[in-house]
C-alpha cells in the first residue's frame, strides 16, 4: 500500500509542476507524436531548470505487451551515458591528490600492456577520458566476448591494434572508460559499482539507480527492452554488459537522472552540498579533443563545432553551448543533455534499439526551453529515414552482386571445426551439426551460412529457426589455409578501421586410450633418418635426433597434429591385419611415409 500511495503522490507533483510552465504547454501533442512516428514503445523525459525539476513524464508502455504505462520513476539502462559518472570518479580522486590526469595509467595498473611501446610509454590518463588514445572501438572483444571480470577483459588491450597515434585524432573507444573504472578500483580498493554508489548515487539521492542488469532485472518499475524489426515492435532480451560496466551499465530513471542533471548545471553542487568539483566541472565541460571538423551543413546549420570534453560530447545548438551524451545498449537508448549557460537541462530515456527518440524529444524541447523558432524535427527524421531505407537496400543490393554463386567451400564440415581465438577478443568454438556448421557467441546460437568459397555469414538463429532475413547483410568469417591445405584460422572484418582480425584454429581433439596409444609405439626410418614414437603420462610423442621431442593431439582415428608446429600433423597407417606399421608425415614442404623398424 504505501509505494502505491507515493507512487500515485509522485504522478500528482510531476502534473502539477507540468501545469506551472507555459514554456512547456502542449508539448504533449508534440511528445505523442514522435512516439507515434518512431513506433517506440514507451520513452521518459525531465527537464530540469537551475536547480528545480520543472517537467517529468512518462510516454508508451515499460512493458509493451502487458501495456505497463512508463512514468518518470521507470528504469531504463542509460547505456554510454554512464561515461560521465565514471570520468567524476576520477576528478573526485584528483581532487584528494591521489592521481593526476597527466599520470601513464600502468602507474596505477603495473599489469597492463598496450599493443606498442610508444602507447605503453606515453599513453596518459587524460587520453582515456577524452577518446585519444589512437585506438579504435574494438567492441567486437567485449561484446560477443564478454566476462565480468573487468582485470582481464582490460588486459586484452595489448593485442588490439591502434589506428593512428596518441592524440592524432579522436576515435570512441570503450576500453578507455573501462581502464578509468579499474583505476579507481585501485585507487579506492572498492568496486567500479560500489563507487558509482557510494560517490554519487547515494549523495544525490538517486535511490532507483542501480548499475548492474542483475538489479534491474528485480526491480519494479522497471522496463523492458525493445526493438522495431520489419515495423514490429519485439521484446529483447537484456544484454549484461558484464566486466565493461564503467562504459555503460548505469540503470536509471528521468527522476534520478535530473539531480544528476542539476549537480552538473549548478557548478558540482546538489542542494548546496559539493557532489564534484567545480575545477573538475570546467575541464570536463571544455573541448579537450576534436571529434570532427567539419563546418556546417545544410542540414544543421546551427551546429558549429564537434568537441569531446570527459564523457561529455561538446555542441553548439541554435547558439547555445550544448553538453551532451547518449546511450544505446540492446532493447535501450538515452541522451543525458544540458546547456551550462542556460541552466538547462534535459534527460531522456527509451526502450527502443538504436532510437532517434531521445534526440527528437532533447531538440524539440529545447527549442522550447531556450525561446528558439521551433524546428520540424520529426519531419527531418522522417526524410532521414527515408533515404536510410534506400541506403540499406542499396548496400544490400551491393552484397548480393558481390556474392558468387553456384561456390562451395574448399573442405568438408568436420575440417573446419575446432576453437578459434584471438588474444584481444576471445574464443569461440565451430560444431558441426545436421551437414551445418554452428556456433555460439555471448551464448547465443550462430549458423554459418555459406557465402562464397570460403566465406560464410554469421547468422542469428532464434526460437530455433535460422534469421534467414539476415542472409547477405551479417558479419562475414573467410576461412584461411595454411601450406598443408589444412584450415589454420578464420578472419572477420568486425573493427573497420585495420585490418581483419584473424582468430587462430585449434582442431578439436579426441580421447585415445592408453592401448591404442600403445599401437603406435616404436622406431620408424624414412631414407636412413630414425623417428622415435613413445608415450609419457598418457601423451603421444615424436622424436628425431637433432630436434625437439613434438607432442601429438589426437583429432581423428590414427590422426595427429603437432602441438607446436603449425601445418605438421601425422597419420599411423593400419595394415588389413589391424596392425601399425607406418607413418605418413605430412608437411607444408610435402607428405612422406616411415616405416616401422
Amino acid at each position: 500500500m504505501k509505494k502505491l500511495a507515493l507512487l500515485a503522490l509522485g504522478v500528482f507533483i510531476t502534473f502539477s509542476i507540468n501545469a506551472q510552465d507555459k514554456r512547456l504547454k502542449g508539448i504533449e501533442k508534440e511528445l505523442n507524436k514522435i512516439l507515434e512516428t518512431t513506433k517506440a514503445a514507451s520513452f521518459a523525459v525531465a527537464v530540469v531548470e537551475g536547480d528545480k525539476l520543472i517537467y517529468a513524464k512518462g510516454f508508451g508502455y515499460s512493458d509493451y505487451e502487458n501495456k505497463v504505462p512508463a512514468d518518470a520513476n521507470t528504469l531504463y539502462a542509460i547505456g554510454s551515458s554512464s561515461k560521465a559518472f565514471t570520468s567524476s570518479v576520477l576528478g573526485l580522486l584528483r581532487a584528494d591528490d591521489k592521481l593526476s590526469f597527466d599520470d601513464n595509467p600502468r602507474q596505477h595498473i603495473p599489469e597492463l600492456e598496450f599493443y606498442n611501446d610508444d602507447m605503453n610509454n606515453n599513453l596518459i590518463i587524460k587520453d582515456l577520458m577524452r577518446h585519444s588514445t589512437g585506438l579504435p572501438r574494438h567492441d567486437g572483444s567485449w561484446y560477443y566476448f564478454p566476462t565480468h571480470n573487468k582485470d582481464s577483459l582490460l588486459m586484452r588491450v595489448k593485442y588490439q591494434e591502434p589506428f593512428t597515434g596518441i592524440r592524432q585524432q579522436w576515435y570512441y573507444n570503450n576500453f578507455g572508460f573501462l581502464a578509468q573504472g579499474v583505476i579507481a578500483e585501485r585507487i579506492t580498493g572498492k568496486s567500479w559499482e560500489d563507487n558509482i554508489n557510494d560517490y554519487f548515487f547515494k549523495p544525490l539521492g538517486m535511490n532507483r539507480s542501480n548499475a548492474t542488469i542483475a538489479e534491474m532485472k528485480s526491480s519494479s518499475n522497471a522496463a523492458f527492452g525493445y526493438e522495431l524489426k520489419e515495423d514490429v515492435i519485439k521484446k529483447m532480451d537484456y544484454y549484461d554488459i558484464a566486466g565493461m560496466s564503467p562504459a555503460g551499465s548505469i540503470n536509471s530513471s528521468v527522476n534520478d537522472m535530473s539531480k544528476w542533471l542539476i549537480t552538473w548545471i549548478n557548478d558540482g553542487k546538489y542542494k548546496g552540498e559539493e557532489i564534484i568539483p567545480a575545477n573538475y566541472i570546467d575541464e570536463a565541460l571544455s573541448s579537450q579533443m576534436v571529434v570532427g571538423a567539419n563546418t556546417p551543413d545544410d542540414e544543421f546549420p546551427d551546429i558549429h563545432f564537434a568537441n569531446y570534453g570527459y564523457g561529455w560530447f561538446l555542441q553548439s545548438f541554435k547558439g547555445h553551448y550544448r553538453v551532451e551524451h547518449g546511450g544505446n545498449i540492446n532493447g535501450f537508448s538515452a541522451n543525458v543533455a544540458f546547456f551550462p549557460s542556460d541552466k538547462v537541462g534535459i534527460v531522456v530515456l527509451t526502450n527502443q534499439n538504436g532510437s532517434a527518440v531521445p534526440s527528437l524529444v532533447r531538440n524539440t524541447i529545447a527549442d522550447r526551453m531556450l525561446g528558439e523558432e521551433e524546428s520540424d524535427w520529426v519531419g527531418r527524421y522522417e526524410k532521414r529515414l527515408e533515404k536510410n531505407k534506400k541506403t540499406q537496400e542499396e548496400i544490400k543490393e551491393d552484397s548480393e552482386s558481390s556474392n558468387v554463386k553456384n561456390t562451395t567451400p574448399s573442405h568438408i564440415n568436420l575440417d573446419y571445426t575446432g576453437s578459434y581465438s584471438h588474444g584481444g577478443y576471445g574464443t569461440f568454438e565451430i560444431t558441426s551439426k545436421s551437414d551445418s556448421l554452428f556456433t555460439k557467441v555471448n551464448n547465443d546460437d550462430i549458423y554459418l551460412h555459406h557465402y562464397h568459397y570460403d566465406v560464410f555469414e554469421l547468422v542469428d538463429v532464434v526460437d530455433n529457426k535460422i534469421d534467414t532475413t539476415q542472409y547477405g547483410n551479417s558479419i562475414k568469417v573467410t576461412f584461411l589455409t595454411n601450406d598443408a591445405g589444412d584450415i589454420s584460422g578464420a578472419k572477420m572484418k568486425i573493427e573497420p578501421t585495420v585490418d581483419a582480425v584473424v582468430f587462430k584454429r585449434t582442431p578439436n581433439t579426441i580421447d585415445v586410450d592408453t592401448k591404442t596409444l600403445d599401437l603406435y609405439t616404436g622406431e620408424y626410418d624414412i631414407s636412413g633418418t630414425e623417428i622415435k614414437v613413445y608415450t609419457k603420462k598418457d601423451v603421444l610423442y615424436i622424436f628425431v635426433k637433432g630436434q625437439p621431442e613434438y607432442e601429438q593431439i589426437p583429432t581423428a582415428k590414427h590422426k595427429f597434429s603437432f602441438k607446436t608446429l603449425e601445418g605438421f600433423k601425422i597419420e599411423f597407417l593400419e595394415s588389413e591385419d589391424g596392425s601399425i606399421n607406418q607413418i605418413k608425415m605430412i608437411q607444408p614442404n610435402g607428405t612422406f611415409v616411415a616405416n616401422r623398424k
